[in-house]
């Protein structure tokens, strides 16, 4: 098997984070993965046709041993990513977690995590896996101006103070999910200070540890519970003053009081692909955990459909607050991009148990969905054709499923019209063919 032309040029560009030899091995072992079926490293082997090309460990310890940085290999990532996200002079970004289901007791980090897939509203349940902290690009392509995709670029694997302790590791080493968010955002920050950054995250991250850490080039939107203590910008001290300085002005009205307190204005919003008349009441106001930042908080009643009543808020005061709503609406496309790395790329299925090869193998999947998006975008939409199915009338653009399996496409045709029908050619072609037939089986 070999990869269209197009996408090993892509591939290309991550070269200077690798040595050759493992940037040779890396390239065999993603042209595996976008063919295999189950993306283990042996699977991935053979699916490549490097079966006896070399002995199956080097593969293994690619990630298990090699010298390279997840870190560097996802800035090498961004780079690409950076042309077609810097909108207006912002980048994007959305952050979220997702759980990888593991088996085996002595794998590295696994833990017990919240399911979302098998719990209900009324019941938490718990699965044994890896929870993965994960940082996304938040972008439009313009072949497709309406939607927007996630791209993830940088990873954390969130251990557990449980696990810390039945691995007798230092307890000190402890992190929240919300502060590796904050630290693969300040990485990110600090590796491109000249680009403007807006991250876009759930409540879980908008609280007071990603808030006021956050560095000086990153804004946030996320949500805000509508109990929030809401605050007037601190006075400036008198001349005659005694005491300390006042961190907060007088107490405004909290979220629901807003709405309960003031008619607001009547809206239509086309969010998450339908339309829904809302009311919105916004205001400028600070926070009590972060007394010094004004903050945009946006609070929506709806009047049609059935969504709850829910409040926002972003750094971004000078902001309307129809951009806020459309700003965190977006934060929807990392959703997607978690469904589609584990049920199409694998993301859930590396065998890997040691700590290098944990923290590096799961990641690949992602940063693999990442490239073959921009592929997608740079060409392969432009080769991409519908099935037709009459069954299936009202399918308006690719999924990711559909962008695989153009690049899937796109290699075959390669690789048969650029290999002679005859001699050792046709050797090739019937070997691909073999290949080609196991894989669908």
């Amino acid at each position: 098997m070999t990869l269209v032309s197009s996408f090993a040029t892509l591939l290309q560009e991550l070269s200077p984070v690798l040595t050759s030899p493992s940037f040779d091995t890396f390239f065999t072992l993603m042209t595996g993965w976008v063919f295999a079926r189950r993306r283990t490293v042996t699977r991935m082997i053979e699916a490549a046709d490097a079966v006896g090309q070399k002995h199956h460990s080097s593969f293994h310890r690619l990630f298990a041993a090699a010298a390279w940085s997840r870190d560097e290999l996802g800035l090498a990532v961004f780079r690409l990513i950076l042309p077609w996200a810097n909108h207006a002079g912002v980048v994007f970004l959305t952050v979220d977690d997702t759980l990888a289901r593991k088996r085996g007791l002595k794998v590295h980090g696994a833990g017990m995590h919240y399911d979302p897939l098998i719990s209900s509203r009324r019941k938490a349940l718990t699965s044994w896996g890896h929870s993965w902290v994960v940082l996304a690009v938040c972008l439009r392509f313009p072949f497709l101006p309406k939607t927007y995709f996630s791209l993830p670029i940088l990873f954390r694997l969130y251990i557990s103070k449980q696990t810390l302790e039945k691995k007798k590791l230092d307890p000190k080493t402890y992190r929240t999910r919300s502060e590796l968010a904050v630290e693969i955002t300040t990485w990110l920050c600090g590796a491109s200070p000249d680009v403007r950054f807006h991250l876009i995250g759930d409540s879980a991250y908008g609280g007071k540890s990603v808030l006021t850490a956050l560095p000086l080039n990153c804004d946030l939107t996320s949500k805000m519970d509508l109990q929030a203590r809401l605050y007037d910008p601190p006075p400036s001290r008198q001349p005659s003053q005694k005491g300390r300085t006042r961190k907060r002005g007088a107490r405004r009205p909290t979220p629901k009081q807003m709405l309960a307190q003031s008619r607001g204005r009547r809206v239509t919003l086309n969010l998450y692909g339908r339309q829904d008349r809302v009311r919105i009441v916004d205001t400028v106001a600070h926070a009590h955990h972060a007394p010094a930042r004004p903050l945009r908080v946006v609070a929506v009643e709806a009047i049609t459909g059935q969504r709850p009543t829910q409040a926002f808020f972003s750094t971004r005061h000078d902001a309307s607050a129809e951009d806020v709503l459309t700003w965190y609406s977006s934060r929807w496309s990392i959703e997607v991009m978690n469904h589609d790395s584990k049920g199409h790329l694998g993301f859930e299925e590396p065998q890997g148990w040691t700590p290098q090869a944990v923290e590096r193998t799961a990641p690949t999947a992602m940063l693999l969905y990442s490239l073959i998006v921009l592929w997608f975008a740079q060409r392969g939409h432009r080769l991409y054709r519908p099935l037709r199915r009459p069954w299936y009338t009202t399918k308006q653009h690719a999924s990711f499923a559909d962008m695989l399996a153009t690049l899937r496409d796109a290699s075959l045709r390669q690789f048969l019209s650029e290999t002679p029908a005859r001699k050792r050619g046709s050797r090739k072609v019937q070997r691909l063919l073999i290949i080609t037939a196991k894989l669908a089986a």
